[in-house]
């Protein structure tokens, strides 16, 4: 019994020995030392104002589901040990975050990324590494919402499609005619032959 008290006591007393040199240790490339006037606080800057009208590039990522998973394709081990997929959800019509206008054109234009429950899902597998993965997906997110922020182009009228094809069989006929020409040119600088 005396044995396990001092074992005891023992491993108390060098666990705040350890304690007490790790608190009071500075490195010679620690922060305090490589830059002594900084204030070293680090500042994250609050999310802009939410227009609701005009998407700013801001998605707040508590809103997203995000779960990693591992990737197919090549890479040898590290395809079979470390989750790198990113699959990226939100549900778009509690998204309070884009305006009601881009929730219907992204219903409307994406119709096959949107599941059962109205999760827009977009995956990324582009590299070996998840952060990569993850910035790739949150970018084809922002570019979904920016091309549905675009106004639609109108459709053309009938007569208009009408003039661009005759422009169009107009401009090939004249390119034809300039070859034309061209070979011409060519084929009056050759020679003649005695057949």
């Amino acid at each position: 019994m005396l044995k396990l008290t001092k074992f005891a006591s023992y491993s108390l007393c060098n666990r705040n020995i350890k304690t007490l040199t790790a608190s009071y240790f500075k490195s010679d490339i620690s922060l305090d030392k490589l830059y002594p006037n900084s204030k070293q606080n680090i500042f994250t800057p609050s999310p802009p104002s939410l227009d609701k009208d005009k998407f700013n590039g801001f998605i707040p990522v508590n809103q997203l589901q995000i779960t990693y998973d591992r990737s197919s394709g090549a890479g040898g081990q590290n395809v079979n040990k470390v989750a790198t997929k990113v699959d990226l959800r939100f549900h778009v019509d509690n998204a309070n975050w884009i305006s009601d206008a881009i929730k219907n054109r992204l219903k409307e234009d994406h119709k096959m990324k949107i599941n059962k429950e109205g999760f827009l899902i977009i995956k990324s597998e582009l590299t070996r590494y998840q952060q990569m993965n993850l910035a790739d997906a949150l970018a084809k997110l922002r570019t979904l919402i920016r091309a549905a922020e675009t106004p639609k182009r109108p459709e053309m009228s009938t007569e208009t499609l009408e003039k661009i094809r005759k422009r169009q069989v107009m401009a090939a006929n004249q390119r034809l005619l300039l070859k034309r020409q061209k070979s011409g040119t060519k084929e009056g600088r050759k020679a003649p032959t005695l057949d």
